[in-house]
C-alpha cells in the first residue's frame, strides 16, 4: 500500500510550520531523558479511538496507546462522561485518601474483576500516579508483611523508574534482587526454548531458593509480568506460571503480578494471570485503570495488610477524574466482553503477522497474547555467535521430561526443533518505526536491543482498522527489507 494523502491528510504550510516550531521548542527546553518523542516527532492535536491528529494535519493510527494505557481508545464516549459527569457535580477533584462516592464505585468495580481467590479477601492501597509507585508500595507491603528485604525479579523485567522498580528490571542491578531467568522460545536462556527450557528455568528458581549456598536469602516476595512488554512482548508459559506460583506458596514468599500493561483485558483475559488460573499474593495495577487519567493501586490479600498509618502515601492518591474514568473503562471493557474480542482478533493478527516471518528473513520473530503482540527484527545475515545449532543428542536430551512445562507453542509428540536466532537488528527495527510513521501508523520499539516492533492498539480496534495497521505494517517491513527507508523527519527535529 503507497503512503497517500488519504491514509495521512492533507498538510498546509502554516500547518507544518506550526508543527515544526513546536518540536524545535521541545528540543530546546526539554531534557534529554525524552524517549517517545525522538522517535515519533508527531504533534498530537485531536484524538478519537484509535486515530490522532497532528498539528501539521496528518492522521494517524495509533499502536502504542499511551504505551498501552488508552484500552478504550482515545477519547472514548463513556469515559468522557463518565469525567463530564464528576466536573458538573462540583465534586472535589482531589481528596488524599478520604472515601468519596466516586472512589467507593471505583473500589466495587475493580473488585468485580479480580481474579477467583483474591476479590473475596482483597485490600486495596492507592499510590502515587504511576504504576512505578505502586511496584514500590508492594515491595514495602511484603517486606513488612514477612520481616524479609529481598525481591526475587527476573531477567528481561520491566517493572518502573523508581529506584526501587529499577532494581528489579532487567536494566540495573541491586544487591537487594536476584534476577531469574524468564523463559522464551526464540531466545532461549538455555539453548533449548520450548517446555524443556520453561523446566529449566523452573528448576533454576526452585535451586537458588533451596541451596543455602547459593546467596540468595528467602527474600520478601517475588514479582513477574505474566507478559513481558518492555522485555520484548514474551509470554510467560502458563504451566511455568503455575510453577511459580507452587514455588512461592510452598515457602511462603509473596507473588506480586505486574499487570500495569497486561491488565483489563489486553491479553485476552481481564487480568494476564487468568490465562494460567494463578492467583498471586499481590496484583499492581496502573495504565489502563485510570481510563487514560493517572491511577496506580496495589491490590493484595488481606493476610499481608500489617502497615502502620501512612507506611506508604502520597498527594495524589485521590484523583476523583482518573477514578471516574477507570470505573466507566473497567465496566465497559467487562460488559461489552473485550477480551475475549482481543484474544480473538490478537489470535488472527498473530497468524496473519507470521506470514510475513515466512516471506521476509528480517523477522525473526512474531509473538504476543492478545492485544499485545510483538515483531522481532534479525540480521538476516550472519548467524548469532552466541546460539549453536542442537544436535540431534541434544535434542533428544532435552526431550526428557518435556511434558512438564508447556511452552506457548508447545509440541503435540515430542520436542518440535529449536530456531536458531540471528542476531538482533535495532537499526532495522527502528527503520520499520520509520516507515510505519511515513504510513501513518505509530508503534513502539522494545526488547533487550529495542529489535521488536510492538503493537498495542485499543480493544475497540475495528476489523476494518486492523486490516489497515497489518497493511501499513507489512509495507514497511516489506518497504525495509527492500532498503527502501527514508528519514520521517530532518534529523535535527529529533534530537
Amino acid at each position: 500500500m503507497a503512503v497517500t494523502e488519504s491514509m495521512t491528510g492533507g498538510t498546509s504550510g502554516g500547518a507544518r510550520a506550526a508543527h515544526e516550531g513546536i518540536l524545535k521548542r521541545q528540543s530546546a527546553r526539554e531534557s534529554s531523558a525524552r524517549t517517545y518523542a525522538r522517535a515519533l516527532p508527531i504533534v498530537p492535536v485531536r484524538a478519537r479511538g484509535l486515530t490522532i491528529e497532528g498539528a501539521d494535519g496528518r492522521r494517524y493510527l495509533d499502536c502504542l496507546s499511551g504505551a498501552g494505557t488508552l484500552a478504550l481508545g482515545h477519547n472514548h464516549p463513556v469515559v468522557l462522561e463518565a469525567i463530564r459527569k464528576v466536573l458538573d457535580s462540583g465534586a472535589p477533584l482531589s481528596v488524599l485518601d478520604l472515601a468519596t462516592p466516586v472512589k467507593d464505585a471505583f473500589i466495587t468495580e475493580l473488585f468485580r474483576t479480580l481474579p477467583p481467590g483474591l476479590a473475596d479477601r482483597a485490600r486495596v492501597q492507592f499510590c502515587g500516579p504511576a504504576g512505578t509507585d505502586a511496584v514500590e508500595a508492594a515491595f514495602k507491603l511484603v517486606r513488612a508483611a514477612t520481616g524479609r528485604t529481598g525481591i526475587l525479579a527476573f531477567t528481561g523485567a520491566y517493572h518502573g523508574m523508581t529506584s526501587g522498580a529499577l532494581a528489579a528490571s532487567g536494566g540495573a542491578c541491586d544487591v537487594r534482587v536476584a534476577r531469574l531467568p524468564y523463559p522464551q522460545d526464540y531466545r532461549c536462556p538455555f539453548g533449548v526454548g520450548g517446555p524443556r527450557g520453561a523446566e529449566l528455568a523452573a528448576r533454576w528458581t526452585e535451586s537458588v531458593l533451596d541451596d543455602p549456598k547459593s546467596g540468595v536469602p528467602l527474600p520478601a516476595g517475588m514479582i513477574l509480568e505474566p507478559v513481558q512488554g518492555e522485555g520484548g512482548v514474551i509470554p510467560a508459559p502458563d504451566n511455568w506460571l503455575r510453577r511459580m506460583r507452587q514455588i512461592t506458596a510452598d515457602r511462603s514468599v509473596p507473588l506480586i503480578a505486574d499487570e500495569i500493561q497486561t491488565g483489563v483485558g489486553r491479553t485476552g483475559a481481564f487480568w494476564a494471570v487468568e490465562h494460567s488460573g494463578v492467583t498471586p499474593d499481590v496484583m499492581v495495577l496502573s495504565k489502563a485503570i485510570g481510563g487514560s487519567l493517572p491511577l496506580a493501586v496495589v491490590v493484595y490479600r488481606d493476610d499481608l495488610d500489617v502497615w502502620e498509618p501512612g507506611a506508604h502515601a502520597g498527594t495524589f492518591r485521590g484523583n476523583q477524574l482518573a477514578m471516574a474514568a477507570g470505573t466507566a473503562t473497567l465496566a465497559h471493557v467487562r460488559e461489552n466482553g473485550l477480551a475475549a474480542r482481543a484474544a480473538l482478533l490478537g489470535a488472527r493478527l498473530l497468524d496473519q503477522l507470521r506470514e510475513l516471518q515466512g516471506e521476509f528473513p528480517c523477522v525473526g520473530d512474531v509473538r504476543g497474547r492478545g492485544l499485545m503482540i510483538g515483531v522481532e527484527l534479525v540480521d538476516p545475515e550472519r548467524a548469532d555467535p552466541g546460539e549453536a545449532e542442537l544436535t540431534g543428542a541434544d535434542l533428544a536430551r532435552a526431550g526428557e521430561g518435556a511434558g512438564r512445562v508447556e511452552g506457548p507453542r508447545a509440541p503435540t509428540a515430542g520436542l518440535e526443533p529449536a530456531r536458531t536466532p540471528r542476531p538482533a537488528a535495532p537499526e532495522l527495527a527502528a527503520a520499520v518505526q520509520r516507515e510505519c510513521l511515513r504510513r501513518g501508523l505509530i508503534v513502539e520499539l522494545g526488547g533487550r536491543h529495542s529489535s521488536v516492533v510492538r503493537l498495542l492498539p485499543p480493544l475497540t480496534i475495528s476489523d476494518e482498522q486492523a486490516a489497515a495497521v497489518l497493511d501499513r505494517l507489512s509495507d514497511a517491513v516489506a518497504a525495509v527489507a527492500r532498503g527502501a527507508t527514508e528519514q520521517v523527519v530532518p534529523p535535527r527535529s529529533r534530537r
